[in-house]
């Protein structure tokens, strides 16, 4: 006996739309259940934590001392309490697994005594009985298990949504069955049109547009088609996606490479600018020794300071070296509480022969203000624009080092007689290796790095410097340091 291949169609269609409906059916519904089961767990578990919680605040604020008593003393109005906090029925049971509360005592109770065996050894226990979840929560005072904590939780509402869900879902199902039972029939369109579908799949893949890849939700060989196709072009555009990603890195890394470099080349043109200073100093001292050779004074005077030096060089050594080991550009700030007096009138001292030797009159007014700052980092700055201010200055002229403080901040003045910085560079002197008069730089050794270096130290301290405007000759520079 043959049977027909519309019966056999509609067999095999009645069979798949009914599996399709059911497992559909059980996996959503199953989830339901789950997350009703997930919510009530979780917001349970919150409850337990919040009434001990509680009972910790409670011990902290009035600094109770017993906890053996506190629970049975206090039960009645905790389990009051935790009743109006969470709108469930509450019981309190202390550690020798004794009812010591109920806040509904004319309420029916369950027999939670297994359960109570395991809440008592500090877990989390719950039983579903009927419509409603009997749920224990140990309770804690501080690190020590006080009592347990019982809630009933009515599950009525949740049971009667899984309910309504599930009648809904037999009713849409048959309502599916029914219309795809007819649209079945209409099998020579569908094929048709998933024909057309893969062939517009393979366009878009030629052309290199995946996002509009479609598969075809068929269960034939058209199906498996679609379903290559369909992986073959997010394997095509995986690969393509891992190419651009390979080029953009390879992009960021050589234009690191180059910031690298070009960081490296103005790390090593600081190092080389601070070095300078130092040994400007010993130079000059050096200098003033050899023209007056008896001055035992001068001779203690350039020993001492010719010694900061030494060891001030000596200290940068260590940290450049250590900044080639670590690979890094930044030296570590070591803040500490300093004496802006102390500092500044230190760094007079050891330009002093400097000075003497421009043939300069520094004038200083230097109070005692004391600022959380990098030591290391003011000596840096402070001795920059001094020896700018020598440089750059006329001969026989004056500098002026004042400090005051106002409001929040600690200002500190460095100004001279020199040549001055014109209006339309003003914006640019901060700039690494600018230079005002190419000339007088070279003459002086400059390099253009001392203000960007000065600039970049005053900032890393949470301060500021600008260029003051002034009526007299020379330059002006204001320098900002948070009190």
């Amino acid at each position: 006996m043959k049977i027909s291949i519309k019966i056999k169609f509609s067999a095999f269609l009645v069979l798949l739309l009914l599996s399709t409906v059911s497992i559909l059916s059980i996996f959503v519904l199953q989830g339901i259940r789950n997350n009703q089961k997930s919510q009530y767990e979780n917001y349970l578990i919150q409850q337990g934590e919040i009434a001990s919680n509680y009972i910790k605040q409670t011990y902290l604020m009035e600094s109770i001392k017993d906890s053996g008593s506190f629970l049975d003393e206090r039960s009645q109005e905790l389990v009051k309490r935790f009743e109006m906090m969470s709108g469930m029925h509450v019981v309190l049971y202390n550690m020798s697994g004794k009812e010591i509360a109920n806040s509904r005592p004319a309420a029916r109770t369950t027999d939670v005594s297994k359960l109570l065996e395991y809440a008592l050894q500090d877990k989390i226990t719950y039983l579903e009985e009927g419509n409603n979840i009997i749920f224990l929560s140990p309770l804690h005072h501080t690190s020590k298990q006080i009592g347990v904590i019982a809630f009933s939780y009515p599950t009525e509402r949740e049971k009667i949504f899984y309910t309504r869900i599930k009648y809904l879902f037999l009713y849409v199902g048959i309502l599916v069955f029914a219309i795809c039972f007819i649209c079945g029939y209409l099998y020579v369109h569908p094929l048709a049109q998933g024909i057309l579908k893969l062939k517009n799949t393979a366009r878009r893949i030629e052309e290199g547009n995946y996002a509009d890849i479609v598969q075809l939700n068929r269960n034939d060989e058209l199906g498996e088609l679609s379903k290559a196709i369909y992986f073959m072009g997010f394997e095509i555009k995986r690969n393509v996606d891992a190419m651009k990603k390979e080029e953009n890195k390879l992009k960021l890394a050589v234009e690191k490479l180059e910031f690298l470099g070009k960081q490296q080349k103005q790390f090593i043109g600081n190092v080389t600018h601070e070095f300078k200073t130092p040994l400007t100093v010993i130079k000059a001292y050096a200098d003033l020794i050899a023209m007056y050779p008896d001055d035992s004074k001068l001779m203690r005077e350039a020993k001492e300071n010719i010694d900061k030096e030494v060891q001030r060089l000596s200290d940068m050594v260590e940290k450049v070296l250590a900044l080639s080991a670590l690979e890094k550009y930044d030296f570590e700030l070591r803040k500490e509480e300093i004496d802006i007096y102390e500092v500044l009138n230190d760094i007079c001292e050891r330009m002093k022969g400097k000075i003497q030797k421009y043939g300069l009159c520094l004038h200083t007014n230097l109070k005692h203000h004391r600022i959380m700052a990098d030591k290391e980092s003011l000596m840096q700055i402070f001795i920059n624009l001094i020896d700018n201010a020598i440089k750059y200055n006329r001969p026989n002229g004056e500098i002026w080092i004042d400090c005051s403080e106002k409001e929040d901040s600690l200002c500190i003045y460095v100004r001279n007689t020199g040549i001055g910085i014109p209006i339309d560079a003003r914006d640019k002197i901060f700039e690494p290796f600018y230079t005002v008069n190419k000339d007088r730089s070279r003459q002086s050794g400059s390099t253009g790095l001392g203000l960007a270096l000065v600039n970049n130290l005053v900032q890393r301290q949470g301060g500021t410097i600008m260029l003051l405007d002034i009526e007299e000759e020379g330059a002006a520079f204001e320098i900002k340091f948070p009190i």
